[in-house]
């Protein structure tokens, strides 16, 4: 018999049982033991503690093995117990285990609340510096380039126009068409009630190009660019590629996340532009069909409706949605220790908190901008 087949035949492991002893064999681990558990489990419950335990024939013993026959002891040492020392390490091991209590859970109290506030708070305090100081290295950085046009990065800064902003304009098209469509659908319902069917078109362009044009795209760019950002910044961490280009005196900042920062703040005001007009083409593809609006009249009567402040606006919201979206990204790429799970906690986190600082802000440009742009 070859050696790999001895191997193979020391495999299993034997119980013989006697009325005053009972004499284990061969290996008793868990890949061993599996296929003939059920009929080992049997002899174990027929051997009594108080006999005589011979485990010197025994090759190999784990944990699991350890714990069938600590079981079958009762959770206690026989009287008459032989083995080996290794053995022995092996089982007094499981035995600590097994005599350790479990952890009781206490009920909740009101200084555990203070207590997870307290870390919540200071969770959220260590983010706020993070953030901050990953704002001062970008500031840092485009001071540099600006000093030092030859260090610009611009290979990394086309590869991401190209990955942020024309891939993404398929999938920001067709959302923003049927978005034109269901809204325009949904108010030419309420308009022709009252017979004011000329006023769809302010409701569209206002809505659209003002409100609904930058906050869709930067909710599509968060969940579509964003995540991918922050998950291959998590990966090179993962790999160690950031360590590595620490190593060789490559600043991480200004190759990885200025080039993300400025894609995203040229991309984003074109993504808008792209969008809006899609989505007014579907708004007005809905009022055609449920009011009879001829084309001619809805491209004339935009521009008296929507002043040309709301366009600028709306630009303007991309511009800084963009900006904002790739600065979290990155700041919680940066975050994401060398495990699998931190790095799926990122990417959740990255694209969660892009969308609320996304929709937070642009609270702040309606409030800031409530007299612009507003036909009287």
């Amino acid at each position: 018999m070859s050696p790999g087949g001895q191997a193979e035949a020391r495999q299993g492991g034997s119980l013989v049982l006697t009325p005053a002893s009972a004499r284990l064999s061969g290996d008793w681990t868990l890949r061993a033991l599996g296929p003939q558990l059920p009929g080992l489990r049997r002899q174990l419950r027929m051997a009594s503690a108080d006999a005589a335990w011979s485990l010197e024939a025994v090759e190999r013993l784990d944990s699991f093995g350890a714990t069938l026959l600590w079981q079958a002891w009762g959770r206690r040492w026989p009287t008459q117990l032989s083995l080996r020392p290794a053995h022995r390490q092996t089982l007094e091991r499981v035995a600590r285990s097994a005599e350790r209590p479990l952890p009781q859970l206490s009920a909740f109290t009101p200084i555990d609340a203070v207590v997870a506030l307290g870390g919540a708070l200071i969770a959220f305090l260590a983010h706020v510096r993070d953030f901050v100081a990953l704002l001062g290295q970008i500031f840092l950085d485009l001071l540099h380039v600006l000093r030092h046009p030859r260090d610009w990065p611009w290979l990394e800064i086309s590869a991401n126009v190209h990955k942020v902003g024309v891939k993404a304009m398929p999938v920001t098209a067709l959302v923003g068409f049927l978005i034109g469509v269901v809204l325009s659908y949904l108010s030419s319902l309420q308009l022709k009630v009252f017979g004011a069917d000329v006023f769809i078109v302010n409701i569209l362009g206002l809505g659209i190009i003002r409100e609904l044009g930058p906050v869709l795209v930067s909710v599509l760019v968060a969940g579509r660019s964003g995540s991918a950002m922050t998950a291959q910044l998590g990966v090179m961490r993962v790999t160690e590629e950031i360590d590595a280009l620490a190593a060789m005196g490559v600043s991480c900042s200004l190759r990885l996340v200025l080039p993300k920062v400025i894609a995203l703040g040229l991309v984003m005001p074109l993504l808008v532009l792209w969008t809006s007009t899609i989505a007014l083409l579907g708004g007005w593809v809905s009022a055609w069909v449920e009011l009879d609006l001829s084309l001619r009249y809805f491209v004339d009567a935009l521009p008296d409706a929507v002043p040309v402040a709301n366009v600028y606006i709306g630009l303007s919201k991309g511009a800084v949605f963009g900006v904002l979206i790739a600065l979290v990204a990155c700041h919680f790429g940066l975050r994401v220790k060398p495990n699998t799970e931190s790095l799926s906690a990122n990417t959740t986190a990255s694209v969660v908190t892009a969308i609320t600082a996304v929709i937070l802000v642009d609270a702040l440009f309606a409030i800031a901008t409530k007299s612009i742009g507003i036909p009287g």
